[in-house]
């Protein structure tokens, strides 16, 4: 049983889109699902979240990976690409060798280490059109994923993260009912018994074509142009963010 995990990434690692205003930064989020999971199990059990929503990869290895290792921690998950893969030009073969690198370090540090495949976006007509860097960018994470023996969440293959109904009202963020998936993927790859259960949603509503298309200019207006706005002014959503959790502490709250 792993003792010391230490949570690395960006915004689906904070747990963004998971609102609890008991917890820091107000979002719980899988990662700390995982951990209540871990620490109910083991006294000693210690937890560190140290990712920050908007971080590109390189911000995500060059601000965190060492902080990480410091920890000496025996667990460490690793999510960051995503933001990356939303600008206009991006060069994934060399983002992932640093990915490559840094999970090799990881890894040489005696850390069991959790990887995550992108979610399959063919049922949203946005990030439809970033199916093809995203399946690239998987088979990075697969390749390294089997070359270092890690534990792979394979995202792409969860169908039920395809239902709009397990995001965010922003369309980019998991909600409660995400965020448990995920968590029982990642307790389920390390073997870890656990009580959670998936949400059976269902046959999704049929929406009709004029409401549908008011959600999305809704949506558009609401999430789409400040993140424009903000990407023309060089800012990002994490620009006054701190990690939420920066030491290894037992997961009360």
């Amino acid at each position: 049983m792993s003792k010391r995990f230490v949570a690395l990434g960006d915004s689906f690692t904070e747990g963004v889109g998971d609102d609890d205003a008991g917890r820091p930064n107000g979002v719980r989020g899988w990662a700390d699902r995982v951990a209540d999971v871990l620490g109910a199990a083991d006294a000693e059990f210690t937890y560190a979240n140290l990712a920050v929503r908007g971080r590109l990869l390189p911000q995500v290895l060059g601000e965190q990976l060492d902080r990480a290792l410091a920890m000496k921690p025996d667990l460490v998950s690793l999510y960051a690409g995503g933001n990356d893969l939303m600008r206009p030009k991006v060069d994934i073969d060399a983002l992932m060798r640093r990915y490559r690198a840094a999970v090799a370090r990881l890894v040489t540090a005696g850390a069991r280490v959790i990887l995550f495949t992108g979610v399959d976006g063919a049922d949203d007509p946005v990030f439809r059109k970033m199916r093809g860097r995203v399946a690239i960018y998987n088979e990075h994470v697969r390749s390294i994923a089997a070359e270092h023996s890690c534990v792979l969440v394979d995202m792409w293959a969860m169908r039920q993260l395809r239902d709009r109904r397990m995001w965010s009202p922003d369309r980019l963020h998991l909600n409660s009912l995400g965020h448990t998936e995920v968590a029982i993927s990642v307790l389920d790859g390390l073997g870890v018994a656990h009580s959670l259960e998936r949400t059976v949603l269902g046959v999704a509503p049929l929406v009709d074509r004029k409401v549908r298309r008011a959600e999305d200019l809704r949506w558009a207006r609401e999430h789409v142009v400040p993140w424009v706005m903000r990407r023309l002014r060089g800012e990002s959503s994490g620009d006054v963010i701190r990690p939420r959790r920066p030491e290894l502490l037992p997961p009360s709250w």
